[in-house]
């Protein structure tokens, strides 16, 4: 997306938290034996995140069309997120830690000057992937939340980006990709639950599960997508809980 330049704030986040980073950046230079892994994880760890969502999928295959359509809004969410930084980055045009503290230790090549510093991009995609995974599996959120917080710090190691760059696409992302995940949540399983009756019915549904829960009068009744999700917020009632059943 173009932004005009009279829209651009033009940011320089040095005077911000640039101590900080001249002393993540100075742990980066007494500590050349990691540079090397920390550049290769601070791009290839985004899979990490691709296969959390992966997973995420894979396990609501043998749960409900709820669980499914929050399996499936993951990375629409965490593309939203990211759609929602960019246009951030553009508008504040914070300039990159390389070209404000050009003496500083990097590891990172500078990018282009276009090239703006906040938010953070690649921490943006971790934090979104973290809210986008709550609502279907916590545990899978919370292996998110801790990779996302070593992406963070990896951004700044290698020297794209100050410490408020990273807390800033947290701030975002989160809100953003969970926002989403709602939305989707409430409006999107009409449409997963007709996919799971279509060619893409393995993709969907496993094996062994596919069956739907019939409404207890006539046959002529829809079929009722019991959600196996836990509640946004609070916990669960008795009844939500697996192994547990409601008495009629």
């Amino acid at each position: 997306m173009a932004v005009h330049p009279a829209m651009s704030l033009a940011f320089d986040g040095a005077g911000i938290d640039g101590s900080w980073f001249t002393t993540v950046t100075d742990f980066a230079r007494d500590t050349k034996w990691l540079n090397t892994p920390m550049e290769l994880w601070t791009n290839l760890g985004l899979g990490v995140f691709a296969v959390l969502m992966v997973m995420g999928w894979w396990k609501a295959r043998h749960r409900d069309t709820a669980a499914m359509t929050v399996a499936l809004a993951a990375p629409v969410c965490v593309i939203t997120a990211f759609a929602v930084a960019e246009v951030i980055k553009k508008v504040v045009a914070e300039a990159r830690p390389c070209r404000s503290l050009p003496h500083d230790y990097f590891v990172a090549a500078c990018p282009a000057p276009s090239d703006y510093a906040f938010p953070s991009g690649h921490t943006t995609v971790a934090a979104a992937t973290v809210a986008a995974l709550f609502l279907l599996d916590r545990r899978l959120s919370v292996i998110a939340a801790l990779f996302a917080v070593v992406e963070g710090f990896t951004r700044v190691y290698v020297g794209d980006h100050y410490p408020h760059d990273v807390l800033g696409s947290f701030v975002i992302a989160l809100p953003v990709a969970f926002a989403t995940s709602l939305a989707l949540r409430r409006l999107a399983p009409p449409l997963v639950a007709a996919l799971s009756s279509g060619p893409l019915r393995p993709l969907l549904v496993a094996p062994a599960d596919r069956h739907v829960t019939k409404a207890a009068a006539g046959s002529d009744t829809a079929p009722v997508y019991q959600s196996s999700l836990a509640p946004a917020f609070g916990n669960a009632d008795e009844s939500d809980l697996p192994g547990r059943h409601s008495r009629y």
